[in-house]
């Protein structure tokens, strides 16, 4: 019995960021349903990798490939990767001033349900799913009717890409330190969220440090990028290791 392809299917991608190469060969696989985190020091590559796959226009393709259930994401503006099921969470997500939280996430959502053959939502039926989806993530209601993260907390805003996450429902989600600025409780709702999804079948790329929260997500993988390149790929133990030793010591000469 064959096994089925991956959810996505990265070869040999490089990556440019202004004059420098950032990503030099990155290639890995991401089944349906599971979680792979990503680990690596400052300037390794983590984020330029989800920024690159969602088609930052700051962010040039050199070469490689990037498969998302058999579809060319590299072929793809950046809207029609969104559509395709991909969706990333920022490092740090911006404001969108003038531009109500529901109104951008229903038109969003209606945008995505379009290409997949469905009828849009209509405000009263978004909402209703929007302030259920808000309680369980513990981001006050009242945060529906603000414009998107202007005079948001860093958690609130974590939170925030968190409802976007559990209302667009994608294929693929990056979660890019989805961790930083949380409390306890909004780790915690880290973790129910990517439980519930993984359950239906979204996949993760999650970056982070934080050792108790990736022990809770249960990874299926995790790599370690290096100067733009993937130079170790592990379970638990290689995050366990790297929170004991840290980086240097992964990357000191031998012998050193």
């Amino acid at each position: 019995m064959t096994s089925p392809e991956p959810l996505l299917q990265v070869r040999d991608l490089r990556v440019q960021v202004g004059e420098r190469t950032v990503l030099h060969s990155v290639s890995l696989d991401v089944n349906a349903g599971s979680l792979v985190v990503l680990m690596g020091a400052n300037g390794s590559g983590k984020s330029t990798l989800g920024l690159a796959l969602a088609g930052h226009p700051a962010y040039q393709v050199l070469g490689g490939q990037a498969l998302l259930a058999g579809q060319d994401l590299l072929a793809l503006p950046a809207h029609e990767r969104a559509r395709a099921g991909l969706f990333l969470s920022f490092q740090s997500p911006p404001d969108v001033p003038g531009v109500k939280n529901n109104l951008f996430i229903r038109t969003a959502l209606n945008a995505q349900r379009e290409s997949r053959g469905q009828p849009p939502l209509d405000a009263f039926d978004f909402l209703t799913s929007a302030k259920q989806a808000a309680k369980a993530l513990g981001l006050p209601e009242a945060m529906l009717g603000r414009p998107v993260n202007e005079g948001f907390s860093g958690g609130e805003r974590k939170r925030n890409e968190l409802l976007q996450l559990a209302l667009l429902q994608p294929r693929l989600a990056l979660l890019d330190e989805i961790d930083s600025g949380m409390d306890v409780d909004g780790v915690r709702a880290v973790v129910e969220q990517v439980r519930r999804q993984r359950a239906q079948g979204t996949a993760f790329i999650v970056v982070s440090h934080y050792l108790q929260m990736i022990e809770q997500l249960e990874p299926d993988a995790v790599l370690r990028l290096d100067q733009g390149c993937i130079a170790e790929t592990g379970d638990l133990g290689l995050a366990r290791h790297i929170a004991e030793t840290g980086f240097a010591s992964r990357t000191a000469p031998a012998g050193a």
